[in-house]
């Protein structure tokens, strides 16, 4: 038991700090970009020293414990199980290199482009509330107050992190991602997918076929 509460620990303190990667990183975008190298040779040692410092002023409360009971891991099941869901359905028409970052941060050309298909169209951050539902299982299962304590620094410092990048993704996509934040929560996901702008309608199926029936008579340049 001792090794599980350990690994816990470890792994909350990891995600306990991807704000201050975030911190790091997308602030100064510009300067990274700058870099002939790739930012991560960086980035990564940082984000590393981070994980490091925390382990260090976590350490002497990284056993006690609000309670032990083997029950409270099946109360923990749920949220595990939620994070990882949200983790794969996030990961679904979204890159690994956007997952990472690299888009903002590299040199090189990226795709850019605002994703707002499968689960993102219930909420705009799956990612981060896919981290938020792992550290709460992970502290039902152990009992662990470190794990809490380190809950509600990641709230604190993600609500600053989200509200940076969110105007950082209005600055970059303008009126579509405003648009876009208006039909779709942050965080508690949608029961239904975005609703139409105001003003929109769907195209009846006889004009789509008209419309795919002219285009087929017609030579169109292509389309980004």
């Amino acid at each position: 038991m001792r090794a599980l509460l350990t690994i816990v620990w470890l792994l909350c303190c990891g995600y306990s700090t991807v704000p201050l990667f975030w911190f790091a990183a997308h602030p100064f975008a510009g300067y990274w970009r700058r870099q002939r190298r790739s930012p991560y040779y960086a980035l990564l040692p940082i984000w590393a020293c981070f994980i490091a410092a925390t382990v260090l002023v976590t350490w002497r409360w990284r056993l006690p414990r609000l309670y032990s009971s083997p029950w409270m891991w099946f109360a923990a099941a749920p949220f595990l199980l939620a994070g990882f869901w949200l983790y794969r359905a996030a990961h679904q028409g979204f890159s690994g290199s956007q997952l990472a970052g690299r888009p903002e941060l590299e040199r090189a050309p990226h795709q850019q482009r605002l994703a707002t298909a499968g689960v993102r169209s219930r909420l705009r951050h799956p990612v981060y509330l896919g981290h938020l539902l792992e550290m709460v299982g992970w502290a039902l299962g152990s009992g662990l107050a470190v794990v809490w304590l380190l809950i509600a620094w990641a709230v604190a410092a993600g609500a600053v992190m989200i509200r940076m990048e969110e105007r950082e993704l209005e600055a970059r996509f303008g009126e579509e991602y405003r648009g876009y934040r208006r039909r779709v929560p942050a965080f508690f996901p949608a029961l239904r997918g975005p609703s139409p702008q105001p003003g929109s309608r769907p195209a009846p199926a006889s004009a789509s076929r008209i419309t795919a029936t002219a285009g087929s008579s017609e030579r169109r340049p292509p389309t980004a």
